[in-house]
């Protein structure tokens, strides 16, 4: 996502097993769908890193030093390029909960809304 027209996600780490059977969808992912990527995204810094014996992820890295790392284990390659296209896409900020289910500027004076209110 590009705030202010400029794209949060700086880089990108591709991390993946050269036999483990669960990295055999990046793996496709890495030889056919990444070249494109790249291209698409000019960008972005993207790097693919072999770790042996252990299962594939995503590591994005924002503009607002954050990171964020998306395992990917048992994954096809459509999917494996939907989280990367998530991770390009989203702003790196963390993920705040609110803490109520109504949030409001102005609230009313007579107090919330409930079902349980009888007329």
């Amino acid at each position: 996502m590009a705030s202010r027209g400029v794209w949060q996600l700086q880089k990108l780490i591709v991390s993946y097993c050269d036999w483990g059977g669960s990295s055999r969808g990046i793996r496709a992912f890495v030889e056919s769908q990444l070249p494109v990527f790249k291209e698409k995204n000019p960008q972005l810094e993207v790097i693919a890193e072999l770790n042996r014996g252990q299962h594939p992820v995503l590591k994005g890295f924002y503009k607002n030093k954050n990171e964020r790392v998306v395992c990917v284990r048992n994954l096809s390659e459509d999917e494996v390029l939907a989280c990367a296209t998530r991770l390009r896409n989203s702003l790196g900020r963390k993920v705040v909960k609110l803490r109520t289910r109504h949030v409001t500027q102005h609230p009313s004076v007579q107090g919330t809304w409930s079902t349980a209110v009888r007329f």
